[in-house]
């Protein structure tokens, strides 16, 4: 596609501020900002994995807004228009209880020449407190900011270029990957492609699996809580010992952690020995960590966490804290009740967050019909050594998506294909090749072969679907091909482990 000439894009971004007039749309400032400029970032402190400032990645027409949504709510926006604009436009996601626009997101998407939009989802921080009593702001939180930005982004997109989008996306993990099934659940129109990574979907589940932790570690001190040193060494070097070797490649990588049923008895201290070992009573806190969750009926309530996590999950989630996340979550929206005790919670809190299941949240419906007839495509990816969403939630959301539209795997894989990321952490980071593509800190390359964001876009514009998922570790020493669910990776045994094509999926 055409793109505007210097001088022409920096006076046509100077006077777009003016030419804004959309219902319930307040643009407050239009900035042309060149390649390389460092740029302060609004942020609120609880946002804190967002930066405080920022490297612009390619030359951009800025426009920032505030969107009214309902009488007591509106959210904050960002639409980054590029100068080397590809004719696609695409919305970014959040993360935790998303009240932060992913600015790094937002940026590697503009430097790929997408018109890019992102917002705070209707309120600002990590921080639950703008939720109560006000279920506007919930609403917002739930769907309606990613929907709103998609309908005044794509306007404002066609407004700004002179011409309608040609095709749309969207990329997100964990919440933003619970944002991007919410979309193509209820709003199958919205994009062409989604690329959702650690979705977390069955929100109210995942967040009492988080919030039950506390229950069973206990605080720090009694004799339950494992220190996380143990998790990060002794349990962790444990796992590899039983598991690592289950795929064929003694590498510190597992490839498919349903393999591995660890069993941390074997670390229990001998008599008289106290170091380096665990109590029984610490053993059997493990035990329950690395086993899913049921009710009294005996019906699954969430999925294990997956051995390989657990050496950030001791730093994240086994604290002897009561879960932050859950804890806002109940007070603030399904109780209403900012005094209520996070410590206290119960499969009882759980069945009132279902039965409320507040603007929607859950997102946890199976029958993507609707979105497969528009041609639309996703893909799915799930770090396998994910410390915050087991990677296991999503292999039963695809169990559900099979279930719900009584399809099987070669069936799906017209438009929904799943990738688990051996190696990869909660959607980026990690011990193995996780660099896919898919956010700022994933990039290896533009390539559909070397980034699964542009692998989704050969898929939607030219019908080319991907049967592998490549990536990188961090220093780009060595690829690794990840195979599409329900294979797994296998090491067949000859040349070395780090060669890619010493592998199969199987």
């Amino acid at each position: 596609m055409s793109v505007l000439a210097h001088d022409d894009f920096a006076t046509n971004c100077a006077s777009f501020v003016n030419q804004i007039n959309l219902e319930n749309v307040t643009a407050y400032t239009t900035e042309y900002i060149t390649a390389g400029t460092n740029i302060t970032i609004d942020k609120h402190p609880s946002c804190h994995l967002e930066p405080p400032y920022l490297v612009v990645s390619s030359t951009i027409c800025r426009v920032r807004m505030n969107v009214t949504t309902s009488e007591r709510s509106e959210i904050r926006m960002e639409a980054w228009f590029p100068q080397d604009y590809t004719g696609r436009f695409l919305s970014t996601g959040n993360g935790g209880l998303g009240g932060c626009i992913q600015y790094p997101d937002i940026d590697y998407a503009a430097s790929l020449g997408f018109a890019t939009v992102g917002a705070n989802n209707g309120h600002e921080g990590m921080v639950g407190v703008h939720f109560l009593n006000n279920p506007e702001v919930i609403t917002d939180f739930a769907w309606r900011s990613v929907h709103t930005g998609v309908v005044v982004g794509k306007a404002l997109s066609a407004l700004f270029y002179g011409a309608p989008h040609s095709k749309s996306y969207y990329i997100g993990c964990s919440t933003g990957g619970r944002q991007g099934m919410k979309m193509v659940q209820d709003f199958p129109e919205d994009f062409d492609g989604v690329l959702a990574g650690a979705p977390g979907v069955a929100w109210n589940d995942l967040l009492y699996w988080g919030g039950s932790f506390f229950g069973m570690t206990g605080p720090k001190g009694s004799d339950s809580f494992v220190p996380a040193e143990m998790w990060a060494g002794l349990i962790h070097q444990e796992v590899l010992n039983q598991c690592d070797g289950l795929d064929g490649a003694i590498d510190g990588v597992l490839e498919n952690p349903d393999l591995c049923q660890f069993n941390p008895m074997s670390l229990i201290c001998p008599d008289g020995d106290t170091t380096n070992c665990l109590t029984p009573t610490q053993a059997e806190t493990v035990r329950k960590i690395f086993s899913p969750i049921y009710d009294e009926d005996g019906e699954l309530v969430f999925s294990r966490m997956q051995p390989g996590a657990e050496v950030l999950a001791g730093v994240r989630q086994f604290t002897g804290e009561p879960y932050p996340f859950a804890a806002e979550w109940w007070r603030y929206v399904v109780h209403n009740d900012s005094s209520w005790d996070p410590a206290t919670i119960t499969i009882a809190d759980l069945k009132a967050a279902r039965e409320q299941n507040p603007a929607g949240i859950s997102a946890f419906n199976g029958d993507l019909s609707a979105f497969e007839l528009t041609g639309g495509k996703i893909l799915q990816y799930h770090g396998l050594m994910d410390d915050l969403i087991t990677s296991d939630h999503s292999k039963r959301y695809y169990s559900l998506v099979q279930e719900s539209m009584g399809k099987e795997p070669e069936e799906l894989d017209a438009f929904y294909r799943f990738f688990p990321i051996s190696g990869m952490e909660h959607c980026s980071f990690g011990d193995g090749a996780y660099r896919i593509g898919n956010l700022q800190t994933g990039y290896a390359g533009k390539s559909p072969d070397e980034n699964v964001l542009m692998a989704l876009v050969q898929w939607v514009e030219e019908g080319v679907a991907p049967e592998v998922v490549r990536g990188t570790d961090a220093n780009g020493t060595y690829w690794r091909a990840h195979c599409k669910w329900p294979k797994m990776n296998k090491y067949l045994g000859l040349g070395s482990y780090w060669d890619e094509f010493a592998w199969q999926c199987i």
